[in-house]
């Protein structure tokens, strides 16, 4: 995994609503150390995303955090040419991606970076990045083509 060092998006977007006690705060303290972090169940071992209060797969409430390898493949994306924010009206076009983990069966969202126009497959690899925001209370993962 690797640190973003110049900002990919730009100044007044709002953040993640981040509470010490909210459900996907361990995935935040995980950014914030540039650490990709996945819930999974203690008693069956599932991983899943968004995080959840039950394993929804045998409904323990056991759950703990381990750090995924942050590598994947792209499953879906979409290029994005209309703001969807004010703070992006100059920042277009981007591209969004979904991921599919290697190490576990989620899909997370997140920017590829690098040239907004370049070729995009299903299945390309990709491993993830990390942006430090300003305040560093947490680091957006974003993601980049092996």
């Amino acid at each position: 995994m690797t640190t973003i060092t110049q900002r990919y998006l730009p100044d007044g977007l709002p953040g993640p609503a981040i509470s010490p006690s909210a459900l996907d705060a361990e995935f935040w303290a995980g950014t914030k150390n540039h650490r990709l972090m996945v819930q999974t169940c203690t008693d069956c071992g599932l991983a899943q995303w968004p995080p959840e209060e039950i394993c929804s797969a045998c409904h323990s409430f056991e759950r703990t955090w381990v750090e995924a390898l942050g590598t994947g493949t792209i499953y879906a994306w979409t290029r994005i040419w209309h703001p969807v924010h004010p703070a992006l009206l100059e920042h277009g076009p981007y591209i969004v991606v979904v991921v599919e983990l290697s190490d576990y069966p989620i899909r997370i969202v997140g920017n590829l970076l690098g040239d907004a126009e370049q070729p995009v497959t299903t299945g390309m690899p990709v491993r993830a990045s990390f942006e430090d925001q300003p305040g560093g209370q947490y680091a957006l993962v974003q993601w980049v083509i092996e």
